[in-house]
């Protein structure tokens, strides 16, 4: 059966797609970002994976305000990007792994979650600048696919208990998948952010750090909070932490941290970056 060989939860700010193209990776604002990477592409060399579960939320090139599925998963041989304009500017298609995804969904639907399943979908920055973060310098990317896509744009939202279990759902999906593969997850956003209204500019740099500690203690810490308390703590765009929590839900028992990085600002976002291997 396939093994997952760990998660990583890492920020999708769109300005980072312009920094790397540029190569700005030394520039004092952006060195203390990119500096967080380097034992994570350590650790990737090492555990080799085939697969890359990415969770995410699609910021409204497959979905938008009128529509707006609580849980989406792809199920196409490719997925090419199409980002709004801040991402990397032009990419590769990313490969798919078919046999994954209809697995996936068909469990997730056994397990009584209704799923938008995507024949063919577009992606954007926050599925391609984690990839190329991760995987960096290279002409296309070496793993195959499945994108998840996880409602934290349009209320209602899921509440985070949901999306844990969702995640964990996702898990045994993947260890019942019959397969050699190595599959890592990958969660993606955050953390704390208000890009607009009377918070604009909002960061709650405290609870950032408290939700990454209790991703590897203590998991379920953060759903005693319902969205509108998360929304309060971390922003409105805050609520992506909600794709983290699904990704930990995925790692399946108790994990260990492998590397952690916390920066502040990057556009007016807290980025973090989770490395964690299940023990």
């Amino acid at each position: 059966m396939a093994k997952i060989v760990g998660g990583i939860n890492v920020t999708h700010v769109p300005y980072i797609g312009r920094a790397i193209a540029n190569n700005l990776q030394q520039d004092p604002y952006w060195k203390p970002f990119f500096d967080g990477f380097p034992p994570i592409h350590d650790w990737l060399a090492k555990v080799k994976p085939d697969v890359a579960v990415v969770i995410y939320n699609d910021h409204g090139l497959n979905f938008f305000l009128d529509k707006m599925p609580t849980f989406a998963v792809g199920a196409a041989p490719e997925y090419s990007n199409a980002d709004e304009g801040w991402g990397i500017p032009t990419l590769p298609p990313y490969r798919g792994e078919l046999d994954l995804s209809w697995h996936m969904i068909d469990s997730l639907v056994e397990e009584e979650f209704d799923i938008t399943s995507c024949q063919e979908m577009l992606v954007d920055h926050a599925f391609t600048l984690p990839l190329e973060l991760l995987w960096p310098n290279r002409k296309s990317c070496p793993v195959r696919t499945v994108p998840v896509c996880v409602n934290t744009v349009q209320f209602p939202l899921p509440k985070a208990a949901r999306c844990f279990k969702f995640g964990q759902a996702i898990g045994r999906a993947i260890e019942s998948w019959n397969s050699e593969a190595r599959v890592v997850v990958i969660g993606t956003g955050g953390l704390s952010h208000q890009l607009d209204g009377q918070r604009a500019g909002f960061i709650n740099k405290e609870f950032d750090l408290m939700f990454m500690d209790k991703l590897i203690t203590d998991p379920l810490w953060v759903t005693r909070y319902s969205v509108p308390d998360l929304v309060e703590l971390t922003g409105t765009q805050g609520v992506e932490l909600l794709n983290w929590l699904t990704t930990r839900g995925a790692l399946l028992g108790e994990v260990a941290k492998l590397h952690g990085n916390y920066h502040i600002p990057i556009s007016n976002t807290a980025s973090g970056l989770l490395a964690m291997e299940v023990v």
